[in-house]
């Protein structure tokens, strides 16, 4: 249920509901716009709530939320989310290219992957410390030594720091490093991480699990957002489907149904998505023409001696040529990198 303020509400009228309703027992979320205040209201009594609300001056009106994601929705939040770090926005206007390599091998081979995307006009870079990987054998990250070699890089480039945290126990860890920690695809239902993560005050960006349908990927940015933490990414990263040519499926409709239902930025991951280096390059474009708020592409200085995911990596060089390639389809759809 939504409690819609009256135009031009004063602070002191919207904190008169607040207070009204959290006495009452529901939980409150506010979304504040140009014209009015939307207040969201979590609890069981929603009758109740809204016969209190109704006879309240202050209130324009009482709308009753019948989609399962209160706060992800629009009907919450009609404006666009846009996530400011620093000097970079994920949401607005401009383009957002988040690159580097899957895992973190080596500081040697961190700094010559963020010196390259650098180059090619990436704002963040991303490597994984921790690396969840199907098999107990595959190399899983580097983990605290990996952590560290991030801060060093991110002192010496100014880039920021996109990186993955595996459970509720390492957030702290993990966000000491990070300007956005990622939810893998793997861990999009870990419930009791993403309660976690809903008590920190830094971006999320929540990657769709292998198998999930929208709504439920939604439903996982809500346990995000139900506690208090408004700054979550959505992430296209393909789906697993019967075809066996690539490795996954990358389902770009859901970039614009995800921007229909939701006021949360959406990026893609084409690499993941297609799990081909060659086809990185196409699925960015159409990444983009479908609305896409930004890409998430894996760059690596040596893909064929990659510890994971080499096959899906852009060299420096196929990834300062994408990005020009980028800056045409970018502007004709109204974004700019």
């Amino acid at each position: 249920m939504i409690v819609v303020m009256n135009p031009g509400a004063k602070e002191e009228e919207v904190k008169k509901i607040t207070d009204k309703l959290e006495r009452m027992g529901y939980g409150v979320h506010l979304s504040t716009g140009e014209n009015r205040t939307v207040i969201g209201v979590i609890g069981q009594r929603r009758e109740e709530a809204a016969q209190a609300m109704e006879a309240m001056p202050e209130v324009e009106k009482v709308v009753f939320i019948t989609r399962p994601f209160k706060l992800a929705g629009r009907e919450f939040h009609p404006n666009d989310t846009v996530i400011n770090i620093g000097n970079v926005s994920i949401g607005g206007p401009n383009l957002v290219i988040m690159a580097g390599p899957c895992a973190i091998e080596n500081e040697e081979q961190l700094m010559q992957a963020a010196e390259g995307i650098k180059a090619g006009g990436a704002s963040i870079l991303r490597a994984g410390a921790f690396k969840p990987r199907t098999s107990p054998y595959s190399f899983q990250g580097l983990e605290k030594e990996g952590l560290e070699f991030l801060k060093e890089v991110r002192a010496k480039t100014g880039l920021l720091i996109v990186t993955e945290v595996m459970d509720q126990f390492t957030v702290e860890q993990v966000a000491d490093c990070a300007d956005i920690l990622q939810v893998g695809a793997r861990n999009m239902q870990n419930y009791f991480l993403l309660r976690e993560l809903g008590k920190i005050r830094k971006p999320v960006l929540l990657k769709r699990g292998l198998s999930a349908t929208i709504e439920e990927w939604l439903m996982a940015a809500e346990y995000i957002l139900s506690g208090g933490n408004y700054e979550v990414i959505l992430c296209e990263r393909g789906i697993r489907t019967f075809e066996p040519y690539t490795r996954n499926t990358l389902d770009l409709s859901a970039v614009p149904l995800a921007k229909q239902l939701s006021h949360l930025p959406v990026i893609v991951d084409p690499s993941h998505g297609t799990g081909l280096s060659g086809l990185v390059p196409a699925m960015s474009k159409a990444a983009l023409a479908a609305g896409a708020d930004g890409l998430m592409i894996e760059v690596h200085p040596n893909p064929q001696e990659a510890l994971s995911d080499g096959p899906q990596s852009l060299t420096p060089e196929q990834f300062q040529e994408l990005t020009k390639d980028l800056k045409g389809v970018a502007l004709s759809v109204g974004k700019l990198i």
